[in-house]
């Protein structure tokens, strides 16, 4: 991401003495410009209010789609078939979302923030309608890949104003909302997903759904939100070609492949066939050409680059970075295949299991939100991460013991272990990056955060998506050989989709095939233990500073 220094290295509005109010479409009469000690907002609080639910509603907007899919994925296949694309309809959104969103970094570092999140929220809409009249399957991955772009425009955009037009002492409890907004929903993702795929208007208002929910928010962020241009001496032109176009190419190449091939090896094509090992070949290439034009700033300059190397040198910034990747991979594992075991194992509905991940999604946003007031207090961020970490490796170690005949209420009690260590460092990450980096870095520093964030929720996804498919078709084949079942019919079942293998009238066969499921599905968890012990080491070799989060300038 670019680390452009704006005019004059001034800093971000985060102090209104420090404000360049010519940026703004507001004005502060002489006499209320505040002494260098007092932060003033340089809008009404009225209209802040507002702002802020467009912000929030947004956020919710993200997570709504990250997890909507989770649940209609069987209606989807009935619809539409190729299984074996299946896992991108989950996939795409957040393979969308990290393939862009170090170039929406740079962007809200140059262009009109407000131009910026309404172009992503037009996106936004634009991959929703593609999904919900989808006619195959190739067209709701575009469909979902597209809204995952503009997605992820608008969370960095919510995440961008917050930095900019609040303190850093009230900074964290802002965040922490955006958090609480993105993971109510992340839980009401599957339910209204699941609702809509029992009811007439089927799985297809899933995606419309958003058409009105954007509607709906699209007033406050035309009239209401404030312009916020960082570069407004530079024209337009000036500021496209200061971009790391390059570094966005291989950026985008190097996580769009990585997924392919997970997604496709062992499902789709055979590990040791020339498809993989090409991939690999190919994804091994695209890395060293990334990571090399990015240090040596090949086609770009070291302030234009797409990614912040430069936060790579800093001991804090690399373990926050590690840190809250790892926490976003234990959230994101249990929010997805928490429902699915209580769909294979207890023959839930969609709706029943969301309903059955309600504890799981309330404790995270419950922590979100205390981890948020507690670091403004406290200032010390270090045994956030460490407690995150220990409760990840726990948790994630006693949903390992689960099998199918594990009762609810046990499980109910891991999720909670698993829910507080991940809601604990989900977002206080934002808070303490901004107070790290120079001022004319805060952007950059916002979208480093956010590619941890998302990046490792696609990338574990991924993972666990490649897990299910190849695990999972090797223990049913192996449970289920006496009755040579097709690889189809297998695949099938693994899928969530009718089969004669779950839907059949074999109690045998069914209950040999939950257990093969509920052994693969214990793998998963292998995933929220490492990422437990990741946090864990992150945390443990983190400073044991306390900041200082006062309304001093600079941010």
């Amino acid at each position: 991401m670019s680390s452009t220094t704006l005019p004059g290295e001034q800093t971000p509005p985060t102090m209104a003495s420090s404000l360049d109010l010519e940026k703004l479409d507001v004005e502060l009469p002489a006499s209320s410009v505040p002494e260098a000690a007092e932060y003033v907002r340089p809008i009404s609080n009225v209209r802040w209010y507002l702002v802020c639910l467009g912000l929030y509603l947004s956020a919710l907007l993200y997570g709504l789609d990250t997890t909507i899919a989770a649940d209609v994925q069987g209606p989807i296949l009935q619809s539409l078939g190729e299984i074996e694309k299946l896992a991108w309809v989950g996939i795409g959104f957040p393979m969308g979302s990290v393939s862009i969103i170090l170039l929406v970094g740079c962007c809200y570092g140059l262009f009109d923030i407000k131009y910026l999140v309404i172009a992503s929220l037009v996106v936004f809409e634009i991959g929703s309608a593609i999904c919900g009249a989808a006619q195959n399957m190739n067209m709701m991955i575009v469909g979902r890949v597209i809204a995952g772009m503009g997605g992820a425009g608008m969370y960095l955009g919510a995440l961008t104003y917050i930095s900019i037009f609040t303190s850093v002492r009230e900074r964290p409890i802002y965040n922490a909302l955006i958090g609480l907004c993105w993971g109510s929903g992340a839980i009401l993702g599957p339910v209204i997903g699941g609702g809509f795929a029992v009811s007439s208007a089927t799985w297809r208002w899933a995606f419309y759904i958003n058409l009105p929910l954007a509607a709906a928010v699209a007033p406050i962020f035309f009239f209401l939100v404030p312009n916020f241009n960082p570069a407004p001496d530079r024209s337009t032109r000036e500021k496209l070609a200061q971009l790391d176009w390059v570094g966005a190419i291989l950026n985008a190449a190097v996580f769009t492949i990585f997924q392919v091939v997970l997604t496709f090896a062992g499902s789709t094509w055979k590990w040791d066939s020339a498809g993989p090992i090409t991939l690999w070949i190919v994804l091994g290439v695209a890395t060293v050409l990334y990571a090399v034009q990015q240090t040596f700033s090949i086609f770009t300059t070291p302030e234009r680059r797409l990614f912040p190397v430069q936060f790579l040198k800093s001991r804090t910034m690399l373990l926050l970075y590690f840190a809250t990747a790892a926490c976003s991979t234990g959230l994101s594992i249990g929010v997805y295949y928490i429902p699915l075991f209580f769909q294979f194992t207890r023959g839930d509905s969609a709706i029943q299991a969301a309903v059955r991940l309600l504890p799981y999604i309330c404790l995270v946003i419950f922590c979100i939100m205390l981890s948020g007031a507690l670091l403004p207090v406290f200032g010390r961020y270090q045994p956030f991460f460490v407690l995150t970490g220990i409760l990840l490796v726990v948790g994630g170690a006693l949903m390992h013991t689960v099998t199918a005949n594990t009762s609810p209420s046990t499980i109910y009690g891991y999720e909670v272990l698993m829910a507080i260590g991940a809601g604990l460092s989900m977002q206080i990450g934002y808070s303490i990056v901004v107070v790290k980096v120079a001022p004319h870095e805060i952007a950059a520093a916002i979208g480093y955060m956010n590619v941890a964030q998302i990046g490792s929720m696609a990338i574990g996804l991924s993972i666990g998506g490649s897990i299910l498919q190849n695990r999972g078709f090797i223990n049913l084949r192996d449970a289920l050989s006496a009755y040579h079942f097709s690889e189809q019919e297998l695949r099938a079942a693994l899928g969530g989709a009718q089969s004669v293998i779950l839907q059949g009238g074999d109690a045998q066969v069914r209950t040999l095939a939950i257990e093969a499921i509920a052994k693969t599905l214990q793998s998963l968890w292998i995933l929220t233990i490492v990422a437990g012990a990741v946090a864990l080491v992150s945390g443990v070799f983190m400073k044991r500073e306390k900041l200082v989060l006062a309304m001093t300038a600079g941010g």
